[in-house]
């Protein structure tokens, strides 16, 4: 049974309803619907960060990270899979390295590759804006290749997409179709423009400045955080039974983040701070926002799409999963606040929003 997905919202622009208050009145929010969620979905585990006016608001987790060992799910220390929200850390990594005047966001991608070439099938190349819209044009592709199981099945970086080149069906910036391929591509242009492996430059470049001292896109775990992984779970007779830590290295930039709550939270701040945390900054206001404006969109009168985040009226969504613990985030620089959240479960429908009566309907109330 595959796990479930949830992009949850914490925001409110306008009082349609009661907003939360206080701390104590948004813990009690989510402790009645989340309890009500994981009873009724089959749910494992889950936590949550919650950031508001530039800090940590609220954090907390639910269940266990491990079953069998009854340790608790830690919002500051228990970690989770978010899935293809690593994404995010690699367009950062890639307006970083546009800021600094060594990615051109315009220039045929070949121009940073020196093992392998993508095919110019099309006359007009494929580029950086194409992998960050999903629309460089690439056939879909993933079974069998995209996670693995054993790590006798790693290899690097550039031997895994030179293995794996997809197909171009169509001339990029046609159509935003979801790519993988695409995503992995830009972070092994980030490795060899920077001349660092992608995990390193991460590490360096976002994760220190921001003291995301308990994430990481190493694979297997490093010893000091493997011991505090969520156990991933299936739902499977009636009983949780555990799944194995599925690999994603070979195509790492595309989502093999793992992370905790609280870790997140500081990254959505930056973020959300145009680029600051605290006295720290991972990117100049100007480039943040060239990062957060619309690049591609399909019609006018529909949302577009950023650096791999959907348009959302006035909140900025990314979500990520794969067959195991799996995450989402929200970003609302003009409501009430914004939230990360993850969970190890079963497929669900959405959970409501304080303030509003669902949360099937993103935009502003």
């Amino acid at each position: 049974m595959r796990l479930f997905i949830l992009a949850l919202a914490v925001f409110v622009s306008k009082p349609v309803f009661s907003q939360p208050r206080s701390r104590e009145d948004l813990e009690a929010f989510f402790d009645g619907v989340i309890a009500a969620q994981m009873r009724a979905h089959s749910i494992a585990s889950a936590t949550l960060s919650v950031v508001k006016d530039g800090e940590l608001y609220f954090a907390k987790g639910y269940g266990y990270g491990d079953r069998e060992a009854r340790r608790p799910v830690d919002a500051e220390r228990t970690l989770f899979r978010p899935g293809s929200i690593s994404k995010l850390f690699t367009w950062t990594a890639v307006m970083q390295l546009v800021e600094r005047g060594k990615i051109d966001l315009d220039a045929d991608v070949n121009r940073y590759l020196s093992d392998f070439r993508i095919p110019d099938t099309f006359p007009a190349p494929i580029t950086m804006k194409h992998l960050m819209t999903h629309t460089p044009g690439f056939e879909d592709g993933a079974l069998g290749y995209l996670l693995i199981k054993s790590e006798s099945e790693l290899v690097s970086l550039s031997a895994s997409l030179a293995a794996h080149i997809p197909r171009r069906v169509r001339p990029p910036g046609t159509y935003s179709s979801y790519s993988n391929f695409g995503s992995a591509l830009a972070g092994l242009i980030v490795a060899n423009v920077s001349g660092m492996p992608f995990e390193e430059y991460v590490e360096k470049n976002i994760f220190e400045p921001l003291g995301m001292t308990r994430s990481t896109f190493r694979e297997p775990l490093p010893e000091t955080l493997a011991p505090d992984m969520a156990t991933s779970y299936r739902r499977e007779n009636g009983a949780f039974e555990p799944a194995h830590f599925e690999l994603i290295s070979n195509f790492g930039p595309a989502g093999a983040l793992s992370s905790t709550a609280t870790d997140m939270a500081r990254f959505m701040v930056a973020h959300l701070q145009l680029g600051r945390y605290g006295e720290s900054r991972i990117l100049a206001e100007e480039t943040a926002r060239r990062m957060h404006q619309r690049i591609y969109f399909l019609d006018e009168r529909l949302p577009g799409m950023a650096a791999s985040s959907r348009e959302e009226s006035d909140t900025a969504g990314r979500t990520g999963t794969s067959p195991h613990p799996a995450c989402g985030r929200r970003e609302s620089p003009r409501s009430w606040g914004s939230s990360h959240w993850c969970s190890s479960g079963a497929p669900s429908p959405s959970l409501p929003r304080p303030g509003r009566k669902s949360c099937t309907e993103s935009r502003r109330a």
